[in-house]
Formats: C-alpha cells, structure tokens, sequence
C-alpha cells in the first residue's frame, strides 16, 4: 500500500567547520518510548504521569514548545508511555535514559477494519429452539438472556470508526443510569456532541494525531473529526454486539427482513474512534488504523472502566507479539481482566493468514447461518440455475429474456488474455453489450466494479461467475444493475448452455430470503487461516461465529455498498460480511458471559466458548469449507460459538496474566511488552500455557503437555477422558479420570501426544498438520479440545 507522508522536520545543528552539510535536515517520525510499569504506579495522577512523559521530552528538544507540539499521545492508564515526533538521535538519547525499557520506530503498519438471523441462528431469540442444529430443548431458548440481564451494565468498548448515534439500534428508551464504574467521557467534534451520548451509547472518543501526522489534515469531506462514523462499519459492529431491538428491519427493499438485535441489547457501547479513511482510495479497501491511535485507544478505554473490548480489526499479513499493539493494549486490558475479542481477519482461504494471534485475545473466523438470498437465473431453454444476490431485479424485468453473452466475447480488441473475461474496467465493447447480460468472472478486480463496467458499456445485467478458488462460497452483492452471483460448478452450466445455443437468453427470477437453508454454518472462504507462524504452539483462531450476510444498522451517510461517488441508495440498515462482523457476535456472548459469571477471568470466558463450540451443521455433518470438505481448525478453530452452553461449561481452563508474563518471558519478549517484572529462572514451555487447545509443532516420537482445569459446574462430579486420535498419532491423559469434590477445585493432568511413525504421510513439512481431539466427559458436559500436530522428520 503506497504511503502518503506529511514528514515534520527538525533543522540539525551542523558544526562550522563542515559547510557543505549545511543544508542538513533531520527527519522527525514517529516513535513509541515505553516505560516500565513501576515509573506510572503509586500515587501519581495521571496529570503527573503526563508531566512526567513531557519531562523526557523536553530533556531532547531545544524548547517547551517543542517538547509539547512533539507530544502526540501519553499513555497513562495500563499502558506506561508516550508516542512522540523525535529525529533518530532524539530517540537514541531517550533509549539510554533511565527508566525506559523501550523506544522503537513506529513502522506505520497500517492496519485495516476487516443482524435479523444469526441471533436466532445461535439460539439467543426467545421465540427460537436452543439451537436449530443441536436439537437441545432441555431447557427455555431465554434462559441465557434473562440470566444476564440482557447484559444490563456492561460496558463494551468499541474500536472502530465510530457510530452512527441516530440509529433506532441505539436508543436508550427504559435503560437504567450509566454504571458507577464508568469513568469515561463523550467527545465533542463535528456533528458529534456530547449530547448525543445517552444510557446506551455511554462514552466517545476519536483518535487523529497519529493519522494526521501521518497522511496531514483529515478531509472532512471523508470523514468526521469526531466519533460519528460516515463510513458505516463501526455503526454495523456496535449495533451486532448490543444494538436494541429494533422490529420490522431489513436491506435494499426487504432482504433479511425481521426483528433487527444485538446480542446483548442491554450492555453499553463505548465508542473509540481510531480508524480513517485513507486518501485518494476507495472505502472498499476499507479504512485504515494506525499503532499509535489505537493503542491509545485501548489505554483510554482501559482507564475508562471497560469489561469488554470488541476490535474488528488486523493486519494483512502476521505480526510478532512484539510489534503487534493490538497484542501489547490487549495484554494490559487482560491484566484488568478485560476480555478482548478480535477478528482473524479476511485474508483466507490461503493458509497461515490470521491477524491477532496472540494466546491472551479471542480470536474469531466467520462463517455462515441459515439464511440464502436467492436470485435465480432462467435460461430460455427452460432451465434455472440458482444464484445468490441481495440486488433486487425490478418488477417490469422480471419475465423479460436478454440476450446472454460471456464477457471474453464481448471485450474491446486489446484486452490481454490474462486479464479476459473479468469485466474489468474500460475493457468491454459497448456494441457487443448493449442491451445484454453478461457473465463476469470472479477475480483481478473488485465484484462490484465488474458490475459498474457492466453498467458503463450499456448491459442490463450481469452474472458473477465463481472461479476454483471461490467454488461454492457465493458472494452475495448489493449491485447497481440486476445482478446474481453462481457457484464454480453452475458457471460451467451456463456456459455450456451459451456455446450450444445459437440464439442464448437469459432474465433473473424475483430474489427472496430463504431461511433455514442447509448445510450450515460453514467457512467463508475469506475467513484468515491458520497455522499460526507467530508461536506454533498456540491454536488459532480459537472459534467461528456468524460473519456472513449480516444484517444490522448503518449510517444515513453512506450507501450499502460504501461506493459514495456511485451508491446514492440510502439504507438505515445494511448487509455486510466479515469477521468484522463475526468479531462482534463473540463479544456479545462474552458480555453475556461476564454478567452471568462476574468472578470469571477472561481466560476462562475465552475456555467456555472454546469447549462448547459447535463443529458439526445442521445436517449434523461436520462443518464444511468453500470446497465442501470438513473445515479444520485452522478455518474453523474449536468450531462454531455455542452461547447457551457456554455459560455452563463445565470445566475450564484458566490462566492469569502471570501466566501470560511467563510465556512471555520464555519468548524473551516480555520487556518489548512493557512488563518489567523479573522473570523466573525456571520456565515452561510455550506449550504448558494453560490454553483450551493444543499445537504441537515438529514432534518428535513423543511429547507430553501439562494442562489444569477448574471446576464450575456440579459439586461432586467425575469426568472421563476420551479421544480422537488420527492415524498418525495418539493422544492419551494422565490421568484419565478426574473426580471434583466442590466448585473452584483444580486438578493438574498430562496430554501425551505420540506418533505414529508408520502413518506419517509427510514427514519433512514442518507445515503439514494433522486433527484429533479429546474430550473431559461427564452425562451433562463435554469439555473439548482441538488438537493439531506436526512431525519432525525421522531417521
């Protein structure tokens, strides 16, 4: 991504005797100095703490001036440091500086933002069964709700681009007062006062120094410098976690229509704007977020009183704890045992693409519920081919036929044979499409502007064919011509169909909603995979959750497609897709958790929805992927959230932020996190962290793995242990058998992982896992773990 930079300078003092670097300049960037946690603990206030970040500052610029328009953030809360425009020998000279353990270059990573149905889905409506696939009615569908109140007072926080206030997703109507515990405040800015904060919407904030030291002043023809959201995703993400319910919503003239809700409609929204819009480039590419902005961000939020954090946002590619500020604010947030829940991100299905990987963060994947949007195509020769769309076809085309051509026979003369058939831009012969419908491939280009060239060169529709890569993940697209995408099977169909017909033709059928479709859930193709190339000892993502077609409010700012130079169309709720969306169905669950379970770590919220999840669909086949193959847990994690179970596991497997810090410590990372706490001299392993999962990378014959679990369901109770194991290895437990006597009682217990030499199919890829299993079972609980193992190679 090409950077646009608005550098800041500091002249140099140059010694007479060299004249010719007269002209020297030193470039100012921005840099992160970090302290250790013991210089901002005590007595000091935060106003001290922050005189004592300008301190350091002005012990390297020539003027208090300087020294304060060089401040950029103080972070005071949790986090101990500051973000500051310094030259490389300002920053080399604070290194030294007693007290500070930390001063790195910022690396302007940009980071990037990544419901009628899916709350029934998962069995959180009271008017719905337990759970559509699981057939469990042992108990009433409200049972989790009211027992959490809805998730009455607590307090989620929202990083993101902001909100749109006026949404009915966000009224306040019958809410009790804000919580005590709520130390935050509501943010003035452009079309944002604090007025427009009420009991549900609790707090706002916006973040622009780093941004604006960045790319130079925010266009407030973009964006609002406030913590209003113009764009659309922050709006779409607050109102999944805890939108209001809202009767009678629905998308582009009566999709997904229903009862619109959040999953807990009763928690509080803080809103803590980070993300913008980057310049001269399509909102479609999504907004960026930059480390300085959102680690503030976090350190507010944390100081504001927080007890969920729900963050739709990753990086493109990995990235070590040490560098990643999502990984170093969430392990200050899990300190105060605040959960912090983030998407995988949308770089799937390619392997080892996940973002925040980090064992002390809720990492989600996306998948689909039990809903369709149907817009079939009718072939003239009788036949229909189904296709999947949310563009509604207006009423006088409906039994119309048009021709049907495929865009490779349509094209201007000149078009490169690796770019034929995609309809990219400016590449389609008006005379050969006027008045037709065209089939597009998918692919090389965005699917909605295939749609736009479509359009331009005077088509009446278009067809969006799915290639190998995509096979049967449909995407389904608010197009600004009748429009319906097919599967990689159906496009062969159609094509066919052309190349033996002299006379093509084609019309789309009405769309319609069709609930209760099988099989689901199942992986979105463009949910990020694991393994995970950060520490291979860590499982990752830890679950799925509905991310596909989702249905919740928006802005009355932005079109549903976000194409605001095209998409005049003005929707009050939209249909959005990602594991933006699938991030913000876990935090819900995980307020739900915290109200039920308030004496809960986050570590054991995180366990709870690990070990329920669901990995089979409603045909009560395993979960499938965009191949229709079973998903792994490298797409899928543990498998699909389960809430009502969740919020009574069983069994779970927690761990403290000490536990964390000696993870760390054995990483040798643990100063680069800002945690200053002498480390141990004895360690264990990466993999004796107290995780629900187990990975095991590059085994060697044998390994055994020390795991603890503690007691939160019956008093007196025994649990077995069971497993799946493939054929090339086993997975055993010492012992095999646990026996509770009260809740709150631990036990300590060994996996064995062992191989099985002859069954290895590949014993030289370090990259090349194997799935299993196993299980603590009891006749009312099943406490599951995934486990996946790769081999060393073997004499």
């Amino acid at each position: 991504m090409t950077m646009i930079k608005n550098p800041i300078y500091s002249t140099c003092f140059l010694l007479l005797f060299l004249p010719l670097l007269a002209s020297c300049i030193e470039k100012q960037e921005i840099y992160l100095v970090q302290f250790g946690e013991k210089t901002s603990s005590g007595d000091k206030t935060l106003h001290e703490i922050e005189n004592t970040h300008h301190s350091y500052l002005l012990s390297v610029k020539e003027t208090e001036e300087e020294a304060r328009t060089s401040l950029l953030y103080s972070y005071k809360h949790s986090i101990n440091g500051f973000a500051a425009l310094l030259t490389p020998n300002e920053a080399n000279m604070l290194k030294d500086m007693e007290g500070v353990v930390n001063v790195h270059k910022n690396q302007q990573r940009i980071y990037s933002l990544q419901t009628t149905r899916s709350w029934k889905f998962v069995g959180l409506d009271e008017s719905e069964t337990l759970n559509p696939w699981t057939k469990d009615s042992n108990q009433t569908n409200g049972d989790l709700l009211s027992r959490a109140k809805y998730g009455e007072d607590i307090i989620v926080g929202m990083i993101d681009n902001g909100v749109w206030p006026d949404s009915k997703s966000f009224r306040d109507e019958g809410m009790g007062p804000v919580p005590q515990k709520w130390k935050g405040v509501c943010q003035n800015g452009t079309a944002f006062t604090s007025s427009q904060c009420n009991r549900k919407i609790i707090g706002a904030r916006y973040y622009l120094n780093g941004y604006e030291s960045t790319f130079g002043p925010l266009n407030e023809k973009e964006d609002y410098k406030s913590a209003r959201d113009k764009d659309g995703h922050g709006t779409h993400t607050a109102s999944i976690v805890a939108g209001r319910v809202v009767p009678k919503a629905s998308a582009l003239g009566g999709y997904a229509s229903g009862t619109a809700s959040g999953g807990a409609p009763l928690a509080r929204l803080a809103i803590y704007k980070a993300c913008w819009p980057i310049k001269g480039q399509s909102k479609d590419e999504g907004n960026i977020c930059l480390e300085v902005d959102m680690l503030k961000a976090i350190d507010d939020a944390i100081g504001d009183g927080v007890d969920v954090l729900s963050i739709s946002i990753g990086f493109n590619t990995p990235l070590s704890y040490e560098n990643d500020v999502l990984a170093i604010g969430a392990l200050h947030a899990v300190r105060k045992n605040i959960v912090v829940v983030c998407s995988a991100g949308n770089s799937g299905p390619s392997p080892k693409t996940l973002s925040n990987p980090a064992p002390w963060i809720i990492t989600v994947g996306a998948s689909t519920v039990d809903r369709s949007f149907l817009t079939p195509i009718k072939l003239r020769n009788g036949r229909t081919i189904e296709g999947h769309s949310i563009t509604p076809v207006p009423v006088h085309e409906e039994k119309i036929f048009y021709p049907l051509v495929l865009a490779s026979d349509v094209e201007k003369q000149g078009v490169l044979r690796t770019n034929s058939g995609f309809c990219l831009d400016n590449t389609l012969e008006p005379k050969k499409v006027q008045g037709k419908i065209v089939l597009c491939m998918r692919g090389q280009g965005l699917r909605l502007n295939k749609g736009l060239e479509v359009q331009r060169a005077g088509g009446v529709g278009f067809i969006l064919g799915n290639n190998e890569k995509y096979g049967n993940d449909v995407p389904f697209d608010p197009h600004f011509i009748p429009a319906t995408g097919v599967s990689y099977e159906n496009v062969f169909k159609i094509i066919q169909y052309i190349q033996s017909s002299p006379n093509p033709m084609a019309h789309f059928l009405p769309g319609k909603t069709v609930l209760k479709a099988k099989p689901a859930p199942s992986m979105a193709s463009f949910s990020s995979r694991g393994p995970n190339v950060i520490d291979p000892y860590i499982l990752k993502p830890d679950i799925t959750a509905p991310g596909v077609y989702i249905l919740a409010a928006w802005t009355a700012e932005d079109g549903p497609t976000r194409m605001t130079f095209h998409d005049k169309r003005v929707v009050k709720f939209n249909i959005f897709s990602g594991t933006s969306m699938s991030c913000p169905h876990v935090s819900a669950a995980a307020v739900l958790l915290k109200a039920i379970h308030p004496t809960w770590s986050s570590a054991a919220i995180r366990s709870a929805l690990i070990t329920t999840a669901v990995t089979t669909d409603n045909t009560g086949n395993p979960m499938t992927d965009e191949t229709r193959n079973p998903a792994n847990p490298f797409a899928m994690g543990s498998g699909h959230f389960n809430p009502k179970k969740a919020a009574d596991p069983g069994l779970v497997y927690d761990a403290s932020y000490i536990d964390y810090f000696i993870y760390t410590c054995h990483l040798g990372i643990a100063q680069n996190l800002t945690i200053t706490d002498k480390c141990p001299n004895s360690l264990q392993e990466p993999f004796d962290l107290n995780y629900p999962s187990i990975q095991v990378h590059k085994l060697n014959v044998t390994r055994t793995i020390r795991r603890s679990v503690t007691n939160v369901g019956k008093r007196r109770i025994v649990y077995k242990f069971i497993a799946n194991s493939p054929k090339e290895y086993k997975i055993t437990a010492t012992p095999n058998i646990l026996r509770f006597n009260h809740v709150g009682q631990k036990i300590n217990f060994t996996i064995t992982v062992t191989a099985r030499k002859g069954h290895i199919a590949n014993k030289t890829d370090p990259y090349q896992y194997y799935f299993g299993w196993y299980a603590w079972t009891h006749k009312h609980y099943i406490v599951k773990s995934q486990v996946a193992v790769s081999f060393d190679s073997f004499p």
